[in-house]
């Protein structure tokens, strides 16, 4: 018996069959011969993409998903249907990204329901990177292949509850539009999403759910559970976890509720009234003119204001919009798009959505190391500077120049932002008459990803857009960038730069960024991001027994941290409440009736780095009767 070995030459000759047959395939499909020979294409994909390499697999993908692009039928696709789901869950990223880019093209009205179903389970488990891109396109098959009204708001508020911070604006303002503009929808979304804000719902759905209630609740409000003052209470909960932003929504739909729902109207003169003392000066001025509005001596102007919005123009999905933004310039140049023949029907739409980024000269800097547009490290010296190695030019040298985005050289204000962001997975980091920008967060174990917004605020576009960070608690936080901004934005348009932030150990010095750009002259921000180590300390519990067994087990110092501090603020501020809340707020689980003393806190928490995660203990020793509270700390890790 003869048994073949695979040696390096087979294997270089297999590879060099492969590159040439791939090719001939992608050539095959882009002259889209006869029907027969693109069955046989089929046929021979649908071998590769269960191929056990790698490569291979990456490769039949792409060609059929090329194929997908170009096909008059994708039945000879949907024969491998079972297969490509399961690409999703390989073991390569790079294969996975393939897979999805695949489901996404060969979706159509005869499979979107299994194809949306799995995707849906899929995004739980999916990886930080690609999850808003698959919400994305998601959101876009659901709305372009939903027969049935109520198949799309359930899979799309499914959706928005399953992706959580991964969702864009553009995703829910889209369903707004639709339920807006179509009546069929409108009683059925109300009802459906206050369900959802009776449950512990992302914000995303509580933005659609105070619009929706406050332009269609008043279609539901003879059914059972879903009253006027039932929809009120549902928003009010909201409005003590929601964002400013979202509070201003609510304070718009009670508004539309006083025209709607006058038996309620008490409550709501309440609200108006408690936020009219808001700190924040949007809220205050919304719910003062809110309440003015509301006690006027007739309704007429009420009436007026709070009139039922107009359906919204008719115009391109702004999902695909956002789609192209996010793809374009971040794929090798091809003649065709991902999505199925309809996506590539105009050859010339096709080519400006993939060149419409400008090619980047410039790089990002993360932890010290410049990395080019393609993710490799650059070159530590040109051709010129080669030229010289070996020199000693150290006696010449100038001094190296500043570091420009280090803490040393914070923005004025820098710290109002980043104060509001300390316990806050997402906001606004900073904001001038020029640009705004935005974060956005979540954190699991050991790992966080941070997304950063840039908005132009101006009239006018900015360019040469970078942006550099300093890491100051290199090597136990670990920074890696997987996208860059764009290097020029539009009047009133927007960026983004994805963050992945990994604990590899305790840290007390938060990164930060610098932002420069161009607009008639150079304009440069450094601000300090919110990066801290309470983000991966995840609440525990102990009784009374295990915490003082621990405490004593792990002993003193070097194990053991005191300080004794004052704190900045209005004595009457500074109570039991706020220090509780404070405490929670840093990721500890606050243990009652533990400590002897029923002033004091305890609080135990664990916290994730890199290669394992250790418990974490406290005892707090608040002072509340002097003028300025004097609190001791005493943490044991």
């Amino acid at each position: 018996m003869n048994i073949a070995m695979d040696t390096p030459k087979n294997v270089q000759q297999n590879n060099a069959q492969n590159a040439v047959l791939f090719e001939a395939i992608n050539l095959l499909i882009h002259l889209d011969t006869e029907h027969s020979l693109m069955m046989q294409v089929s046929s021979r994909l649908g071998k590769y993409i269960q191929s056990r390499e790698t490569n291979v697999r990456y490769l039949g993908l792409e060609a059929m998903t090329h194929f997908a692009a170009r096909a008059e039928t994708l039945d000879p696709i949907k024969k491998h249907q079972n297969i490509i789901l399961g690409s999703l869950r390989d073991r390569d990223i790079s294969v996975r990204r393939k897979g999805l880019d695949l489901v996404y093209s060969m979706c159509d009205t005869t499979n979107a329901g299994p194809i949306v179903n799995e995707l849906l389970r899929y995004l739980q488990t999916a990886d930080y990177g690609i999850r808003e891109e698959m919400v994305l396109k998601v959101a876009i098959l659901t709305e372009k292949y939903a027969t049935d009204a109520q198949w799309y708001i359930d899979m799309t508020l499914k959706l928005l509850s399953l992706a959580g911070d991964h969702v864009n604006d553009e995703v829910w303002q889209r369903v707004i539009q639709i339920v807006t503009n179509n009546e069929e929808l409108q009683a059925y979304a109300a009802h459906t999403l206050l369900n959802y804000l009776k449950t512990d719902c992302h914000e995303s759905l509580v933005k659609i759910g105070c619009y929706v209630l406050g332009e269609f609740g008043h279609l539901i409000a003879d059914n059972q559970g879903s009253s006027p003052i039932e929809q009120f209470l549902a928003l009010q909960a909201k409005m003590i976890t929601s964002t400013d932003n979202t509070r201003a929504m609510i304070l718009s739909s009670f508004i539309k509720f006083v025209n709607l729902f006058p038996e309620i109207k008490p409550q709501l003169l309440h609200i108006f009234r408690l936020y009219s003392h808001s700190p924040d000066s949007e809220l205050q001025q919304r719910a003062f003119e809110y309440l003015s509005l509301a006690t006027l001596p007739t309704d007429d102007l009420l009436r007026t204001v709070c009139d039922e919005m107009p359906p919204f123009s008719e115009r391109a999905s702004i999902l695909l919009s956002r789609l192209h933004q996010k793809t374009a310039g971040t794929t090798d140049k091809k003649t065709w798009v991902v999505g199925g023949k309809d996506a590539n029907q105009d050859q010339k739409e096709v080519l400006m959505a993939q060149n419409t980024g400008l090619k980047r000269t410039f790089t990002t800097i993360v932890n010290g190391t410049s990395t080019g547009t393609n993710g490799t490290a650059a070159s530590p010296a040109s051709s010129a500077t080669g030229d010289l190695a070996g020199l000693d030019l150290s006696a010449s040298s100038a001094p190296p120049p500043p570091n420009m985005a280090s803490a040393a050289h914070l923005t004025p204000d820098w710290d109002i932002g980043y104060n509001r962001l300390y316990f806050k997975e997402q906001g606004v980091l900073f904001e001038d008459a020029q640009i705004q920008v935005g974060l956005r967060s979540e954190y699991r174990g050991h790992m966080g990803v941070v997304k950063i917004y840039i908005s132009n605020k101006s009239s006018f576009p900015i360019g040469s857009l970078t942006t550099t960070l300093d890491n100051r608690a290199a090597p136990n936080l670990k920074i890696d960038s997987k996208s860059l901004p764009e290097p020029s934005v539009p009047a009133a348009g927007q960026t983004q730069q994805t963050f992945f932030f990994e604990a590899n150990g305790p840290f007390t010095d938060a990164p930060t960024i610098r932002i420069s750009y161009l607009a008639g002259a150079l304009q440069a921000y450094t601000l300090q991001l919110p990066v801290l180590m309470h983000r991966y300390m995840e609440p525990s519990t102990l009784s009374a027994e295990e915490f003082f067994k621990r405490w004593r087990q792990i002993g003193g110092p070097p194990l053991e941290a005191q300080n004794t501090f004052g704190v900045v603020a209005k004595a009457k501020d500074i109570n039991e409440s706020f220090t509780r809340q404070t405490v929670e707020g840093f990721g500890w689980r606050i243990v009652d009736n533990v400590d002897p003393n029923p002033k004091n806190i305890v609080g135990c928490a664990v916290f994730h780095f890199g290669t394992g995660k250790t418990g974490c203990l406290l005892r707090l020793e608040p002072n509340y009767e002097k003028m300025v509270s004097s609190l001791s700390v005493r943490g044991k890790i």
